[in-house]
């Protein structure tokens, strides 16, 4: 045993050139005998140089992963620990040749044009405006356009593009870029259905932040001009005021689309005609919640069935909620009621015009059977930041619009106490127009004529009055000026 291993041991001496050799190689093998494995060094470079491998395959792949089909892409050369040339083990496939010098699928580059404007001499004189020359240039430009341009792939290839079709294809670029901007613009800075803007959603966690809300849970309706939130309601409030339970927070839309029509209802307003600007349209949205809260403050100190303005953010406006454990109060067109019910709301609901008109001198502009809740025997008015009075340019012309939606929803249930429609609007208004025959056309000319005869009031005034004599003698109706 003690003879074999000593036998072992001299081959292993031998297999190492004596140092007094210069001419000895310390890493190439015997020929003949393959790759010696016996040493130890040769076996830590061995196992060095598959772990280099390893790693330069990883970085590849991360590489690729990284640039993905961007056309800047970014190289990880630098933290290789083999060379591609020094690589010679590596598979073809695995070859990057972006990191060769010698790229077999670089474009070649376009000709070059001296200054002078032509090459060549005689029969073969080549100008600057030669078609093939030109079409190359073209297809050499096209990688200058924007990243997100899918050009396709024509490297290596011989491509021809005509100045019309290079000039189209820039011209498209250009407008697709203009276009895709202005989309993200309107994306980041617009209420949409059921969403918020980034804007619109720092408001609302300021107020949960502030203590104002704790929580918000979902939406609750949509609107042609705004989307409404339910909120649990937190323990502080702005001025110490108290803050309810439950809450809404009605953001109005900042799309702008839905208030283009809508500015005839604000711009007449004498409480908002100063601040009226039409080249600031968000401005506008702003003031359409700031005119709901005033005028949902109007109608509370008339005791009207409506929500509580709570707090005015912007365009957000917070507002008590008229329902009971997070369950909204149906509208009145939803709600199935006894007749003995709806007769109770019919009287309610003309109760709640005469106030409105009279005591808060507002007109609804836009009351129907979906802007009216039914919530613990009561009907509830909702939605009026659309609300004028009744001395706007078309203040009566509103009345007799929401006098037809009452007298025409009722009538339909089977009330039979419902008056028509002029007959309501002279019991709302006090105005006493003569009816004559019947005919709603003529009985809109007779509200039509009468407010073109007090345009003078508002030439000579700003505020416009209603002097129609009557058999009872009522007084002219005045604007309030609480606001």
């Amino acid at each position: 045993m003690s003879e074999q291993l000593a036998k072992q041991l001299d081959d292993e001496n031998n297999a190492f050139p004596t140092l007094t050799d210069p001419g000895a190689d310390l890493l190439l093998p015997d020929e003949g005998t393959g790759t010696d494995t016996t040493s130890d060094l040769m076996l830590a470079q061995m196992l060095q140089m598959q772990f280099d491998r390893e790693f330069d395959n990883q970085l590849r792949r991360e590489e690729k992963k990284f640039n993905g089909d961007s056309k800047v892409s970014i190289s990880f050369e630098n933290y290789r620990m083999v060379h591609p040339y020094e690589d010679s083990d590596s598979s073809e496939d695995e070859v990057d040749w972006q990191d060769t010098r010698d790229d077999p699928y670089r474009a070649d580059k376009p000709q070059t044009i001296p200054r002078k404007g032509f090459t060549g001499k005689g029969k073969n004189i080549t100008t600057k405006h030669d078609e093939v020359t030109c079409g190359r240039k073209n297809t050499a430009r096209m990688d200058n356009f924007a990243p997100e341009v899918h050009v396709g792939d024509g490297l290596g290839m011989d491509l021809k593009l005509s100045n019309q079709v290079f000039n189209s294809l820039k011209q498209h670029c250009y407008s697709e870029q203009r276009r895709s901007a202005r989309l993200h613009e309107k994306k980041e800075h617009s209420t949409a259905e059921q969403a918020v803007d980034p804007r619109t959603r720092l408001l609302m966690y300021k107020m949960v932040n502030a203590g104002v809300l704790e929580n918000i849970n979902g939406c609750i309706s949509t609107g042609k001009e705004s989307v409404v939130f339910h909120a649990d309601g937190g323990s502080v409030g702005e001025e110490e005021k108290p803050v309810p339970d439950e809450v809404v927070l009605k953001v109005f839309k900042t799309t702008l689309n839905e208030f283009k029509n809508r500015d005839r209802y604000i711009k007449d307003d004498y409480r908002f005609k100063d601040r009226y600007s039409k080249l600031n349209p968000r401005k506008i949205i702003r003031l359409w919640a700031e005119k709901e809260m005033h005028n949902l403050t109007r109608m509370k100190n008339a005791d009207i069935p409506c929500p509580e303005a709570v707090l005015l953010k912007k365009h957000i406006l917070v507002m008590s909620f008229i329902g009971k454990d997070h369950v909204p109060a149906p509208k009145l067109k939803d709600v199935m009621l006894s007749s003995e019910d709806l007769k109770n709301a019919y009287y309610q609901v003309l109760h709640v015009m005469q106030q409105l008109y009279q005591e808060c001198n507002l007109v609804h502009a836009d009351l129907s059977e979906y802007n009216m809740l039914w919530h613990e025997g009561k009907v509830w008015l909702i939605d009026v930041s659309q609300s004028i009075e009744p001395t706007h340019p078309h203040g009566l012309e509103f009345l007799f619009r929401d006098c037809r939606n009452v007298s025409t929803f009722f009538q339909k249930r089977g009330v039979s106490e419902a008056m028509n429609v002029s007959d309501l609007f002279n019991a709302v208004s006090g105005l006493n127009i003569p009816v004559g025959t019947g005919d709603e056309a003529e009985f809109m000319a007779e509200i039509v004529a009468l407010e073109k005869r007090n345009e003078d009031h508002v030439q000579r005034r700003g505020k416009k009055t209603f002097s129609v004599a009557s058999e009872d003698g009522d007084p002219p109706l005045r604007p309030d000026a609480d606001d």
